[in-house]
């Protein structure tokens, strides 16, 4: 699942977010993004559409799945 990571760096940076502030708006801590980010761990299927509705993608796009 390494796309994931790149994926979410990539939508966290386009939205000018810090890893410290995505995690605020997800209630987690700021090593889970960073572990997300590094592929060192993988979020669950709850968080996952809480990210894709933060950042308005789909999950196959975040999973590597789809282009778009």
């Amino acid at each position: 699942m390494k796309v994931f990571g790149e994926r979410l760096k990539e939508l966290r940076l386009v939205k000018k977010v810090t890893q410290k502030q995505l995690a605020e708006a997800m209630n987690m801590s700021g090593n889970a993004v960073h572990a997300w980010e590094c592929d060192k761990q993988e979020p669950s299927l709850a968080m996952l559409v809480r990210l894709c509705e933060y950042f308005d993608v789909s999950a196959d796009y975040l999973l590597g799945r789809a282009d778009y």
